[in-house]
C-alpha cells in the first residue's frame, strides 16, 4: 500500500466520494451562475438594466390609460358618474407611470445618446402626450358642474389616448421617420442582441409586475374617493 501523501497513494473510496460533491457543487454553481448572469450590451453597457424600468413602466401605463378609455367610452354611452371617476382615476395613475416612463427614459438617453432629450419622434411623442393628459387633468378642474366636466373629460380623454397611441406606436414606424428607439424609424427591434433568455426571465415579471402595481393603485384611490363619499 502507498503511504498517504505520497505519489503512488491509491486515495479511497470516501475520498473519490468527497471529490465527487465537491465537483457536483462546483458544476451547480457555475450552471446557477451562468444562469444569472446579467447581459452587459455594447453602447448600452449596464443602463440596460434600466429595460426593466422604463419599457415595463410604459406597458403599464398604457394597460390603464386603455382602462381610462374604456371607462371614459362607458360613461358616454351611459351617462354614469362612477364610470367617469374610474376614467380619471386610471388616468392619474397612468399619468404617473408616463411621468416615471420619461424620466427614466431621458437618464438612459443621456447614457446612450448623450442628451437628457434628443429630436426622437418617439420621445416626442411621449412628452406631447404627457402634456396632452397633464391638460386633461386641467381641464377637469376648470368645470366645475359635475355632469358636464365628465362630458367634456370623457370626449377629451378618447380623442387624447387615440393620439398617443398614434404619437407613440404609429408614427414612429412610419417610413421616413427617424428614430434611436429599437424597432422605430428603421431601427431594427429587440432581438437575440437587445433581449436575451437571462434578460426575458426578468423583463416579462417585471411587465406583469408594474401592471399589477398601477392597478394596485388605482384601486386604492378608487376606495378612498368611495369612503370619502360615504362621509
Amino acid at each position: 500500500m502507498g503511504l498517504v501523501g505520497s505519489d503512488n497513494a491509491i486515495p479511497s473510496k470516501g475520498a473519490h466520494r468527497i471529490e465527487d460533491l465537491v465537483s457536483e457543487d462546483i458544476s451547480s454553481f457555475s450552471r446557477g451562475s451562468e444562469g444569472f448572469v446579467f447581459p452587459n450590451r455594447r453602447i448600452l453597457d449596464e443602463t440596460i438594466r434600466n429595460l426593466m424600468f422604463h419599457v415595463t413602466m410604459w406597458f403599464g401605463m398604457v394597460g390603464l390609460l386603455l382602462f381610462g378609455f374604456i371607462y371614459a367610452i362607458k360613461y358616454i354611452l351611459g351617462n354614469n358618474l362612477e364610470h367617469d371617476v374610474w376614467a380619471s382615476l386610471a388616468n392619474a395613475v397612468g399619468l404617473g407611470f408616463g411621468i416615471l416612463g420619461l424620466l427614466t427614459g431621458m437618464v438612459w438617453a443621456k447614457y446612450t445618446w448623450g442628451a437628457f432629450w434628443v429630436n426622437d419622434a418617439k420621445l416626442n411623442g411621449a412628452g406631447l402626450g404627457v402634456l396632452m393628459y397633464l391638460a386633461y387633468f386641467l381641464l377637469r378642474n376648470s368645470i366645475d358642474n359635475p355632469r358636464k366636466r365628465a362630458r367634456i373629460s370623457a370626449a377629451y380623454n378618447v380623442i387624447a389616448f387615440v393620439l398617443y397611441i398614434m404619437f407613440i406606436f404609429v408614427l414612429p414606424r412610419l417610413q421616413g421617420v427617424d428614430s434611436l428607439h429599437p424597432g422605430q424609424g428603421g431601427n431594427p427591434a429587440f432581438s437575440s442582441y437587445d433581449l436575451d433568455d437571462a434578460l426575458r426571465r426578468v423583463f416579462y415579471p417585471a411587465v406583469i409586475g408594474w401592471t399589477f402595481i398601477g392597478f394596485w393603485i388605482f384601486d386604492i384611490l378608487r376606495r378612498m374617493h368611495a369612503l370619502n363619499n360615504i362621509n
